[in-house]
């Protein structure tokens, strides 16, 4: 079941320019895959001094994990639950940023631990064959936003 940026967009809690993800293609309990083309945009609220470094990837995760709990936990069942981006581990840099890379990108991210409130997920984002970057992130969930 693919979803489309306006449906990701009403999953996460990001808006305008900050959604990053372009779409869904797939998911399942444990993981999920999105693409994104927005790392070329000259209006990416990430880039700095018109360069969009590797590091921002860590955010593209971020919101495919926050997709990802939307979808397999229902949304925390009435509303949108909100995370804290508690950190970031082992993250592996294979290029230096992100607006030079031509195709989009293909963020994959898996939940690796659910102690709730507590999430670890890994992740790597590809462009095609090619590994971008990887690592893991750690998320603290809050309770329950009505938006």
């Amino acid at each position: 079941m693919a979803l489309n940026r306006d449906a990701i967009a009403a999953l996460i809690p990001h808006e305008g320019t900050m959604c990053l993800l372009s779409e869904v293609e797939r998911y399942d309990d444990r993981s999920i895959v999105c693409r994104a083309t927005s790392h070329r945009l000259r209006s990416n609220p990430l880039r700095i001094e018109d360069r969009l470094p590797a590091l921002a990837g860590i955010e593209y995760a971020a919101q495919a994990l926050a997709a990802h709990c939307a979808l397999v936990d229902a949304g925390a069942a009435s509303g949108r639950r909100r995370g804290l981006l508690a950190g970031a581990r082992n993250v592996t840099l294979n290029v230096d940023r992100l607006d030079d890379v031509a195709g989009p990108l293909t963020v994959r991210v898996e939940r690796l631990v659910a102690d709730a409130p507590r999430l670890l997920y890994g992740f790597v984002i590809n462009d095609g064959a090619r590994e971008l970057l990887s690592g893991r992130v750690a998320v603290v969930l809050s309770g329950h936003d009505e938006r």
